[in-house]
């Protein structure tokens, strides 16, 4: 399978927190690396999720969550 997103990450989002997996590969290497982290659902841990993302070049993101969420 050709990876088409050299940088993405997961994100598993409860009420409480959020899980992020990101997955980096390099083009002259076989295999990806992934890291797990834990993030706080407070806005200063959003925030810092953001500049974490940011930092790690990430141009894709997935989100995965089981509450309801309303777009106002």
């Amino acid at each position: 399978m050709d990876i088409v997103h050299y940088r993405c990450a997961g994100l598993d989002i409860s009420k409480r927190d959020v899980k992020v997996c990101v997955r980096t590969q390099e083009p002259t290497r076989a295999r990806a690396k992934s890291t797990v982290t834990t993030w706080g659902a407070v806005t200063s841990q959003i925030l810092a999720l953001r500049d974490h993302l940011i930092a790690e070049h990430v141009t894709l993101v997935v989100m995965e969550a089981t509450s309801d969420y309303w777009l106002c």
